[in-house]
């Protein structure tokens, strides 16, 4: 007996891949648990699909309501869940201190951060699927190359709203927070292009928009799924924000 216990091998320590996986699970799971982020996250983008294919609202655009809405309402997703959602669910865990125990686990700051990165990306895979499948029923036959082409677009989208939540969320109160990225979420729908392109309502205002990030992931979604072509100038501005988002976060997040 004792030669078997002293022959055993000692266990292993999970590698950094496993605990990112684990905490990305972990993370997700929380996400898609919780009552609020579905609300946010499924029924606010299916409601705004609805909406907007069974409301005259997008006639008279050269295109059916159902081409022009789904790859609005995708982008949407990205902006609910990377933004408002992971935004929110960062600064209450850093009010109460989750963010500073984590970050002295082996996992460490950045493993943390790539757990929420992979939470993001399952949770906008799941609403992709379900918008897809909804606004498929309703007649949406998006073309291939445009699917090819939206599909990196969207994960830039995510992580480029990604960073800007959790600049929020890393620099003021949970409550501002709360407010920042709710009122940035009303805004960004209604007037901000992602939904809606923003000339549908005034030329001055899509002078505005297209300098925006909502806007420029609007744009590049309607271009590549409805015309299959890049968005050039959308894609600039989206890489932008993106950049300028994630080295304010480095330089100025506080994880107590």
């Amino acid at each position: 007996m004792s030669t078997l216990f002293h022959n055993a091998a000692p266990a292993q320590p999970a590698t950094l891949a496993r605990r990112i996986l684990n905490q990305g699970r972990y993370e997700a799971g929380t996400m898609l648990r919780n009552g609020e982020q579905l609300v946010l996250m499924v029924v606010m983008p299916l409601l705004g699909l609805l909406a907007l294919v069974f409301t005259p609202l997008l006639d008279g655009m050269g295109h059916p309501r159902v081409a022009i809405a789904a790859p609005g309402i995708l982008a949407l997703c990205a902006l609910s869940t990377a933004f408002t959602g992971q935004g929110i669910a960062t600064g209450f865990d850093r009010r109460y201190g989750v963010l500073r125990f984590m970050s002295t686990t082996p996992l460490g700051k950045g493993g943390l951060i790539a757990g929420k990165v992979i939470a993001v990306l399952v949770s906008l895979a799941l609403q992709v699927v379900l918008i897809s499948a909804v606004a498929a029923f309703m007649g949406w036959r998006p073309p291939l190359i445009g699917v090819l082409l939206g599909i990196p677009l969207l994960i830039l989208g995510a992580a480029a709203f990604t960073a800007l939540g959790l600049l929020i969320a890393g620099t003021v109160r949970p409550e501002a927070t709360l407010a920042i990225t709710n009122l940035g979420w009303i805004l960004f729908a209604a007037l901000g292009g992602i939904v809606l392109p923003a000339a549908k309502f005034s030329s001055s205002l899509d002078g505005i928009v297209q300098w925006l990030p909502s806007g420029a992931l609007g744009n590049l979604m309607r271009a590549a799924l409805i015309e299959s072509r890049l968005d050039l100038w959308g894609l600039l501005v989206l890489l932008a924000w993106g950049v300028a988002a994630a080295i304010a976060a480095v330089k100025w997040f506080k994880w107590n």
